[in-house]
């Protein structure tokens, strides 16, 4: 009978009711209830978006965070090693390297040369070849120190550098004339126009006198250019600095790296108050400068 049965459904047409109910109840493959289904309905595609946008709103913090922190090491380094470098050079010349050879004032002729302290420390920051190219016979923007001004030495920049394209290397640190917040005497840094400080001359400590500091967006930023020597007038990354003229100015958040004679370098926070800062770049003020000043 059996046998019969499945002959005669064999011999059916297609189409025939039985066969249509027959394979209209049996359920798609993969689940024994229904069709399996494939792919995200539209609360759950916006529930996974979510997710995934709360995940980098956390996450964009921390990997900023870390890339300033290794900005700042980079800078922290730079600055270092320009302060090894001064104490080399000191070795070997029993004095600091002149701030400014010829200092060019505005309106005076191009003959004067306007070399800046950190051309003549080119060889101590491994530079020798760039040292010889330079000809010191010749002013900072002499055709014939065009080709050796335009190098980039990777070591005078921080990593927050925005190039200005001026066609001369650029530097990110100045050195420090002196200041005008402590007293009216500019001259009181190390960086001096026609004249070189020894260590000796530095009666406040090596290690509570300023060498340099960041000058970012300042005119005058090249290494070659003496124009990258001056003096402070107000607080860390003052805005109501006037943006031509050369401050300690940074762009690391809340704060600048600073070079101290002993080749220490420290992030001073914006908000150090302006009399103690002008006290660090004092070289024999005899100020007794507060241990949590920084």
């Amino acid at each position: 009978m059996r046998a019969s049965v499945c002959t005669l459904k064999r011999s059916l047409p297609p189409g025939h009711p039985s066969l249509v109910m027959r394979y209209r109840n049996r359920p798609i493959r993969g689940t024994a209830s229904g069709p399996t289904r494939i792919g995200f309905t539209l609360v759950e595609l916006l529930v996974v978006i979510a997710i995934i946008g709360i995940m980098v709103s956390l996450l964009l913090p921390a990997v900023q965070f870390a890339r300033e922190a290794a900005r700042q090491a980079n800078c922290r380094n730079h600055q270092h090693q320009i302060g090894v470098a001064l104490h080399a050079y000191h070795n070997l010349h029993r004095s600091l390297p002149i701030g400014c050879l010829e200092w060019r004032f505005w309106g005076q002729p191009s003959t004067r040369k306007n070399l800046a302290w950190s051309a003549f420390l080119l060889p101590q920051m491994g530079e020798q070849a760039l040292y010889e190219a330079v000809d010191f016979n010749y002013a900072f923007d002499h055709p014939r120190n065009a080709d050796a001004a335009a190098v980039v030495v990777e070591s005078y920049l921080c990593p927050t550098e925005i190039p200005q394209g001026n066609g001369r290397g650029e530097i990110s640190y100045g050195g420090l004339f002196g200041e005008r917040i402590v007293d009216r005497k500019p001259d009181d840094g190390v960086f001096l126009y026609e004249q070189r400080i020894r260590y000796r001359d530095c009666l406040d400590g090596l290690s509570n006198t300023m060498a340099t500091g960041e000058d970012m967006v300042g005119p005058d930023s090249e290494w070659i250019n003496g124009g990258n020597v001056f003096v402070q007038s107000h607080p860390i990354n003052d805005d109501r600095a006037w943006v031509g003229d050369n401050e300690i100015r940074s762009l690391h958040p809340a704060g600048a790296m600073v070079l101290f004679l002993d080749g220490s370098v420290h992030l001073l926070n914006e908000s150090l108050d302006k009399i103690v800062l002008g006290q660090m770049i004092t070289r024999a003020g005899h100020e007794v400068i507060p241990a949590d000043a920084w």
